[in-house]
């Protein structure tokens, strides 16, 4: 069964338009959509704005569906002048980047589990690849690789942006991916996180990313119907 947690209803609903044999379960207020596309078992759902209802939901896609694998959808913010609005960004890995316990003497973004210390999260290289296939046969789509940095904030100053990406050497920012990546960590099931881009490096006024949101979206949905049909 593939798995999509996505950050927007718009998204959600392109790929509940696609199913076959649709049913529904809600809980804890999150509703699952199980379906069949193009005979693969697919769920999804909308998790919501940050980093603990994108665990949440994880989790309970997890614990629910078991998910083979699972890839977290949506848009995201550029951290390179290279990478612009409608690109699409697939995560090599991930690290959250208002992870801070650098007072204790921890390095920006370490996590700290019962059993192990980790800052970054590697996607599966076989889910990031076929993503990345399936970008590759839409015209017009640019795909860069690398690393996505997740925190509960919207950053628009390109100041901030310019010290997360220097700092972690990330391509885009967000606010839900590596929290799913932390979960599917832990499940030990296979994520990725592929992201269109609504915001640019330079340009990224939050009216900026309202506007372009939704064909951001679009571009997102029209990648993963293509993944779900040759995973």
């Amino acid at each position: 069964m593939l798995g999509f947690i996505c950050a927007l209803g718009i998204e959600v609903d392109e790929i509940v338009n696609l199913m076959e044999s649709k049913e529904t379960t809600t809980i804890a207020k999150i509703t699952y959509y199980k379906g069949d596309i193009c005979g693969k078992e697919v769920v999804c759902c909308e998790c919501g704005v940050g980093k603990v209802n994108a665990a949440m939901s994880t989790q309970i896609m997890i614990d629910a569906y078991h998910p083979d694998v699972i890839v977290n959808s949506g848009i995201a913010g550029s951290l390179s002048g290279d990478i612009r609005i409608g690109d699409i960004v697939i995560s090599d890995d991930c690290v959250q980047h208002d992870m801070d316990g650098t007072e204790a003497g921890d390095p920006l973004g370490q996590v700290q589990f019962n059993d192990e210390l980790r800052t970054f999260f590697p996607a599966d290289q076989a889910t990031a690849d076929k993503l990345a296939d399936a970008c590759a046969t839409i015209d017009g789509i640019r795909v860069f690789r690398g690393r996505i940095a997740s925190g509960d904030a919207f950053i628009t100053a390109r100041d901030r942006r310019r010290r997360i990406a220097d700092h972690f050497n990330a391509i885009a920012c967000e606010m839900e991916g590596a929290a799913v990546a932390v979960v599917c960590y832990r499940n030990n099931v296979p994520f990725a996180i592929l992201r269109s881009i609504s915001d640019d490096f330079d340009d990224n006024e939050f009216m900026d990313f309202m506007k372009f949101r939704e064909a951001a979206a679009a571009r997102s949905v029209k990648a993963i119907g293509t993944f779900i049909k040759t995973a």
